[in-house]
């Protein structure tokens, strides 16, 4: 597949400030889609226009080694929802009480909904034995089909397209479900389609499963620890905290109040809405 005929490349690289902001915005209201699809087929060349997005993700070694198997029969989903039922109630046997009970109320599939779904998979031998900047760390292949995996998801996205992924299966039985060659590593389960609208925050948040991380506190400057940027005194003066307490828990100067699972919830940066 080779680029839409609408997409340009530029020579001088620059972007324009209306194309920046839509890349900011793609990226802030992309969302994990479970419900509200609709029957609406997704057109063979918009699918191709996401699918070439996904492989011009960059690779390690130019190694490419994703593939993507595409399902619309019924049949074939309906043996997926299978597989994910088995899974997901094993799964929720790890909750207890309330969060059991929350736990049972998220949906967190459209399978059978969505008109589209694709399994995403890793061929770890592309490129043979000696990939170029593979030979250290050996799990590059599979960070590569993630950025091919969010490209995709952005795409969809920026089509208008929702995408779920499943990840409450049983990766050695999807693979035969799907015919995927033993070798062959299976990393993500996708469900595409056309939604009736896009939350306005994850729907996990919504729920009150989790809270997202303020950003400033996942951020190190020069060295684990140290969060105050061109200030050395302050920043030692961090780490020599985390230091001392390490082992007796998170640093209280650097959380807010703890929320879900011991989570922060203090509110930080937030794309504006």
């Amino acid at each position: 597949m080779s680029l839409p005929p609408d997409i340009r490349i530029s020579g001088n690289g620059q972007f324009s400030d209306h194309e920046r902001a839509a890349v900011y915005r793609v990226i802030f209201e992309r969302r994990d889609v479970r419900r509200n699809f609709l029957r609406k087929p997704i057109a063979d060349d918009v699918l191709a226009r996401v699918l070439t997005a996904a492989h011009h993700a960059g690779s390690v070694g130019f190694m490419q080694p994703w593939d993507f198997v595409v399902i619309r029969q019924r049949a074939t989903k309906q043996a997926v929802k299978q597989l994910f039922q088995k899974t997901n109630e094993q799964a929720a046997m790890r909750y207890e009480g309330a969060r059991a009970a929350l736990y049972r109320s998220l949906k967190l599939e459209g399978i059978e909904e969505a008109p589209v779904n694709i399994g995403v998979t890793c061929s770890r031998q592309r490129g043979g034995s000696h990939v170029l900047g593979r030979s250290t760390v050996r799990d590059t292949d599979l960070y590569s089909t993630c950025c091919a995996i969010q490209n995709l998801w952005l795409a969809a996205r920026a089509e208008g397209i929702g995408v779920g992924w499943v990840s409450i299966l049983d990766h050695g039985a999807l693979k035969r479900a799907l015919g995927i060659p033993r070798p062959v590593k299976v990393l993500a389960y996708l469900c595409l389609g056309y939604v009736s609208d896009f939350a306005s925050q994850p729907e996990l948040e919504t729920a009150g499963w989790r809270a997202r991380i303020p950003v400033e506190e996942l951020i190190h400057y020069e060295s684990w620890g140290i969060k105050v940027r061109g200030n050395r005194r302050n920043g030692d003066a961090h780490y020599e905290g985390l230091y001392k307490n390490r082992g007796r828990g998170k640093n209280k100067a650097s959380r807010g109040t703890t929320g879900v699972e011991g989570q922060s919830t203090s509110r930080g940066l937030r794309h504006p809405r």
